[in-house]
């Protein structure tokens, strides 16, 4: 994503009117990588130095905080709490930030600290230095062996990362970029070459300028008109006006940002202004980071329950092969008639057997298989006895069979509810559903920990006032459509998919049509469906549920449905959704 330099100024030509002579009153560390300053009758500010999302911008997003502090949370907490932002520095070009707080010392006397954000990949840190200038403490300590050039430890001095030998866009006059366009001889691409020149340009901005330069974005340098092309970036580089938070879209979907219009996509992203940077970063991020910090946390157990379900797909599909041979056993009931009706005509020792087959209707012969070590009677039971093993395994195997596909149909289902767990409330609630069900083993640790209040189930209220309930796991599911539920309200399942259960509150009052569409546009999103169109969603009353005896958590029966087809919208649940 383009977090460029030019970016990061844009971002922070916006905080400083917000932050600076804020108070620090408190401190958060929600992720691994992820700091959050509370200031005092303002938003949050957050921080990240994670290797794939490096960012700093206003928040308004939720984030849950770990049960015990991480050390360095704790540490930015005795250094900071209370102090006040008395600046925000960026050294030219470059993706740092430094953000400079007037705290007090350990004696009570004011000092200046700096918490230090370096956005750069996969060497991004927050650093933390004393009046000093020497090291606190950092996120991502770098020694003498991961690297000769630039260590970070405790008690060194920090040093700002060494600079690339390339030029400050803000910094070149016209005559150095006339320059250095004539010095270039070779056959290098134009946005290539922007980006080894110049420092602080994103490939999305090199490839902008070339394509607004030549109406290409891979064009040749030795093709271009080298004194056009000298106006257009002393025109273009200094890139001192306003600065525009734009959003790129994909079918609704944020897929990249950027701080000018972008025109080389035409109409292949839309594009979108936001109010602010922040907002834009915010919106950007907030879902794609709650998803990977859930899909991290939840990795062991879904790793767990994947393995299960594959298993237990290969067990049916065993178990479905082993029925169908069962299907054939009418022979063998045939060919023990015939041994029978032959035994005056076998030998013991006998190998094979051949007479008319009298089941046949021109009498054809038959060859039969014999056991030589078995007398002619023995032979004639042993097909009756394949015969009856084949019936009876049969109705076991469909009984297998039925019992594995109920068991795939819940562990199907349990993965897509890791996929929609929001929080660690939620993820603990499905780990308590597999412990009782003896899918994983109970946690030992668990009885240490602080016991939770049970997570309560999505409410939404659609566009004519009425309120709609879904589960986020299958104990929520059960508890909504047999338990809260009015056997008059309205219940709502995408069909022959997994997904969540979904409850309209009308104790039968006539529901608008258009609360029912909203509703079941909600059932196909927090369904294992939501990327499909014209998704098919089963509507009937809860008194049609019936629960089967020793049925899993969150499968229901139903009858007397009606079904409608709707395209799951992931801008509905934001707009209808009430919080908790």
């Amino acid at each position: 994503m383009p977090f460029d330099a030019i970016f990061l100024s844009a971002v922070l030509d916006e905080l400083r009117p917000a932050l600076l002579g804020a108070r620090v009153d408190k401190i958060q560390q929600p992720a691994r990588d992820t700091v959050l300053l509370q200031l005092r009758g303002r938003e949050r500010l957050l921080l990240s130095a994670n290797v794939n999302r490096p960012r700093i911008h206003l928040t308004q997003a939720a984030f849950d905080n770990p049960a015990q502090p991480p050390m360095f949370c704790m540490l930015l907490r005795k250094h900071l709490s209370g102090g006040r932002i008395a600046e925000l520095t960026q050294p030219p070009a470059e993706r740092s930030v430094s953000i400079a707080f007037d705290c007090t010392d350990e004696m009570g006397s004011p000092c200046r600290k700096h918490l230090i954000l370096e956005l750069m990949g996969r060497n991004s840190n927050l650093i933390l230095t004393g009046a000093d200038g020497r090291i606190i403490d950092c996120l991502r300590r770098v020694d003498f062996e991961m690297s000769e050039a630039r260590q970070v430890l405790p008690g060194l001095f920090y040093r700002e990362p060494p600079r690339q030998d390339k030029r400050v866009p803000q910094e070149t006059d016209a005559a150095e970029i006339a320059a250095l366009v004539r010095a270039e001889d070779s056959s290098k691409r134009l946005d290539k070459w922007l980006i080894d020149t110049f420092a602080g340009l994103s490939p999305l901005i090199a490839r902008e300028l070339s394509y607004r330069f030549c109406g290409e974005t891979d064009a040749d340098m030795l093709t271009l008109d080298r004194e056009k092309l000298t106006a257009f970036l002393a025109r273009e580089l200094p890139m001192n006006g306003e600065k525009t938070p734009i959003l790129l879209l994909q079918d609704g979907r944020g897929k990249d940002f950027s701080w000018r219009e972008i025109a080389q996509y035409g109409d292949f992203l839309t594009q979108k202004r936001c109010e602010s940077f922040s907002a834009l970063l915010d919106e950007f991020y907030t879902e794609t980071d709650r998803a990977d910090r859930m899909r991290q946390k939840s990795q062991t157990l879904r790793k767990t329950v994947t393995t299960l379900y594959e298993r237990t797909l290969r067990k049916l599909e065993i178990q479905r092969k082993e029925r169908e041979d069962t299907l054939d056993r009418e022979q063998l009931r045939r060919m023990g008639d015939i041994v029978t009706a032959n035994l005056h005509a076998i030998e013991r020792g006998q190998a094979l057997l051949r007479a008319e087959n009298f089941y046949d209707a021109e009498m054809r012969e038959i060859e039969i298989p014999l056991k030589p070590e078995l007398s002619p009677q023995q032979n004639a039971a042993k097909y009756y006895k394949d015969y009856a093993k084949a019936k009876h395994a049969e109705k076991v195997l469909t009984e297998q069979i039925a019992a594995g596909e109920t068991e795939a149909q819940y562990l199907g289902g349990v993965l897509e509810e890791l996929e929609r767990a929001e929080n660690e409330r939620d993820l603990s609630e499905i780990r308590a559903e597999l412990e009782d069900g003896g899918y994983v083993r109970a946690d030992r640790r668990k009885a240490k920990q602080i016991k939770q209040a049970p997570s309560k189930p999505l409410t939404f209220r659609s566009s004519d006032g009425v309120k709609i309930l879904i589960g986020k796991n299958n104990r929520q599911n059960d508890q909504i459509s047999l338990k809260i539920a009015h056997k008059y309200d309205v219940w709502l399942h995408v069909q022959k998919f997994h997904g969540a259960h979904v409850v309209i509150e009308c104790a039968g009052a006539e529901v608008p049509d258009g609360t029912i569409t909203e509703a079941a546009m909600l059932a196909a999103y927090y369904s294992e469906v939501r990327e499909g169109q014209n998704v098919a969603v089963d509507v009937t009353q809860v008194r049609n549920l019936k629960k089967p005896n020793g049925a899993k958590p969150g499968m229901v029966v139903y009858d007397r449905y009606r079904t409608v087809f709707v395209t799951p919208d992931s801008d509905l649940p934001e707009r209808l959704r009430l919080t908790e």
